[in-house]
């Protein structure tokens, strides 16, 4: 358990490093471009993969075991030129749970407007005062992201000051040329899924982390069925968000990571429970209602 994220205030300024904070695995493909060598997409995935794994991004002390497990994987889809290159970006998280070798997904984010510059064999810079280069800038965006929504799973709205981290480097990038940052391109980038995370009306959201993940599913080592009605719970409290925020981006990005955990979770439970949940779900994900009605096929048990 990250005890660390109990202590408040946190200290946060990047320190020459003891302990990194990230077990992070790296892949770049580019399964439309066949005249780059290979060895340019090796390069770029060691290139980020030291970037998030080897920088210190806190001042936190984590320890080898306690490091935050992530997935990045940018697909390449064009490439203007030597140095120019576009694509997707997948960053996947997942959070360990108390009494168990089980990760739970917390986060599923399929970012589409990934443009940069990368020369092969190059490190990745990032200054957290400025923006450097775009691929740094949205590496880093994610880093603390992350590093925010895990605090707010062992913490209630601990990850606050993660938060205003990843809201600097979107300030930062404002004179990008580079798309993704700005309020007026899309209702769905890194500037609405950041700025939503700290608006008041999400704070059940960020609340849900802790509730779901610290109350219910650490305390199903002991008590699966209380654990399970914890999680029920924070999921009805999740009827704010929706019936102020519609369909919002960091929804999505929750249920897209968590849809298919929910249904095995609740597969079991009881009819009562299961029903109440599932009618929920139908509301506030509504789309995936075709895998929530797998969760009312099995029988319910105590």
């Amino acid at each position: 358990m990250r005890n660390r994220f109990l202590a408040l205030p946190l200290m946060l300024a990047c320190t020459a490093a003891l302990a990194q904070e990230f077990n992070c695995k790296v892949s770049v493909i580019a399964p439309k471009i066949q005249s780059t060598p290979k060895r340019v997409w090796q390069s770029m995935e060691t290139s980020i993969m030291e970037l998030m794994n080897t920088r210190r991004w806190t001042a936190l002390n984590f320890s080898p075991a306690e490091r935050i497990d992530c997935n990045l994987l940018l697909t390449i889809n064009e490439q203007a030129s030597a140095d120019r290159f576009s694509g997707t970006l997948q960053v996947i998280y997942s959070r360990p749970v108390y009494g168990s070798d089980y990760m739970s997904p917390v986060v599923d984010i399929l970012d589409n407007n990934v443009q940069f510059t990368y020369l092969e064999n190059t490190q990745i810079e990032f200054s957290p005062e400025r923006f450097t280069n775009n691929l740094s800038s949205v590496i880093a965006f994610y880093a603390y992201y992350i590093l925010g929504v895990d605090a707010d799973t062992f913490s209630p709205m601990g990850g606050s000051d993660f938060y205003k981290l990843a809201q600097t480097v979107v300030t930062n990038a404002q004179n990008a040329s580079e798309a993704g940052w700005k309020a007026f391109e899309d209702q769905k980038n890194r500037y609405w899924l950041i700025d939503n995370q700290q608006q008041a009306v999400f704070r059940p959201l960020r609340q849900f982390l802790y509730d779901y993940h610290r109350m219910g599913f650490d305390e199903m080592a002991t008590d699966v069925v209380e654990g399970r009605r914890a999680c029920a719970a924070a999921i009805e409290s999740l009827k704010s968000v929706h019936q102020a925020k519609p369909s919002s981006y960091n929804l999505q990005v929750l249920f897209n990571a968590k849809y298919n955990e929910l249904v095995e979770l609740f597969r079991g439970s009881d009819p009562q429970e299961k029903a109440k949940t599932y009618n929920t779900l139908q509301i506030i994900d509504p789309g995936h209602i075709s895998q929530y009605a797998e969760m009312m096929k099995a029988p319910g048990r105590p």
